[in-house]
């Protein structure tokens, strides 16, 4: 069968280059064209546009962006009309993929349309399952209480398959076995306990968290070294401009799973990276710096409809992680609640046990493959 995907970032390739592969274990005949990144292309698949040409956060570059967005709409639904193909599978990006699945089922309604990693509307824009209803034949959740809720408040029936990050890290685990004195000598570090830095992916974000994030570790370097898991497109010179100031500090690319694997405790912004860091069994502090922290306070109370913000605690239904957001990340709260959850700290060991329940929660490995069996099951019928 044939199977046109869609991703708009750096996580949504690599969800999906998974389920093409699990896709492919099920149908052997499978062929795939896509709008994604690397990783799906190393899929045997045929690449129609890099996400990097879509993907723009924020207002005003989406306002810079808009004719070239707006053109790469156009040309990606002419090129689904013509592929034609037996099941078009959004992953993620919402914003992007709503859009174009309710284009495709206008055009097409003998097209099925799945959404794998469904929209997060139980945080914001909860009127997008009105375009939900419309275009999408079978929503695909990995976060296990998305299920209640989709079903209590809006009727409306979903599948957990499970979570990928969880099978990421647990192949990541059984290929890489630990080995702390490799680690630094590969990476010339000295041989200190680890305190990780996860400032995020974006330049903004990591403009707004890294400097508070590495003056709020500064007076533990004693002991510990502070290691920077570097953002895949971000330079070497923007981490300087940061870093130049605490001469011991590392950045790292391309390692942030090895990062986590050594680390005996960090500092990460909100996103999946809260929920890798839980797997890893690394004790952590949420902290999610933001100019207008006021304001945005004011409208967490108001607008967003969930108590927390990090994948965790969600997850968990309760505070496993402590989140420090907005106004209330200031370099001493987050400099108090590192101490916590270093070795002997009073929050370490709770947290190990938050980290269980989570995992309890997520359910074993295999989320691709589940999600993939029943696609391929929907399409068969």
């Amino acid at each position: 069968m044939k199977y046109y995907l869609v991703a708009g970032e750096a996580s949504g390739d690599l969800h999906a280059s998974h389920l093409m592969h699990a896709l492919r274990e099920y149908d052997s005949d499978a062929s795939f064209r896509c709008i994604g990144g690397d990783m799906m292309q190393a899929q045997q698949a045929t690449l129609v546009r890099h996400y990097r040409e879509l993907a723009y956060m924020g207002i005003v570059p989406v306002l810079t962006h808009l004719p070239k967005i707006m053109r790469g709409m156009r040309e990606c639904r002419r090129d689904v009309l013509d592929w034609n193909p037996d099941a078009l599978i959004l992953v993620d990006y919402p914003g992007f993929n709503l859009s174009l699945g309710k284009y495709i089922k206008r055009k097409a309604p003998h097209i099925k349309i799945f959404y794998y990693i469904s929209p997060k509307i139980w945080a914001w824009k909860e009127w997008r399952i009105r375009d939900i209803r419309l275009s999408v034949d079978r929503l695909f959740s990995i976060l296990p209480f998305e299920v209640d809720y989709f079903r209590r408040r809006h009727q409306y029936d979903i599948d957990y398959v499970g979570n990928p990050t969880r099978d990421e890290v647990q192949l990541y685990e059984d290929s890489y076995p630990a080995s702390f004195s490799r680690f630094i000598e590969e990476n010339a570090l000295p041989c200190k306990p680890v305190i990780a830095i996860l400032a995020g992916s974006r330049r903004q974000e990591i403009k707004d968290n890294l400097s508070r994030m590495l003056r709020a570790a500064a007076p533990f370097s004693d002991y510990y070294q502070l290691v920077v898991a570097g953002a895949p497109g971000i330079d070497r010179a923007f981490y300087y401009d940061i870093t130049r100031h605490h001469s011991s500090v590392r950045v790292l690319y391309g390692q942030t799973y090895r990062l986590l694997q050594h680390s005996t405790a960090a500092l990460v912004t909100s996103g999946t990276a809260t929920l890798e860091t839980a797997l890893f069994r690394v004790p952590q502090v949420v902290c999610y710096y933001l100019n207008f922290g006021k304001l945005f306070s004011f409208l967490r109370r108001r607008v967003i409809k969930v108590p927390y913000i990090s994948l965790v605690n969600l997850i968990a239904d309760k505070e496993v992680v402590p989140e420090l957001v907005a106004d209330e990340m200031t370099v001493e709260r987050v400099r108090q609640q590192l101490a916590a959850i270093l070795p002997d700290g009073p929050s370490r060991a709770p947290m190990f046990e938050g980290y269980e329940e989570v995992m309890r929660r997520l359910g074993e490995p295999g989320a691709p493959q589940r999600a993939a069996e029943r696609m391929i099951a929907l399409l068969r019928e």
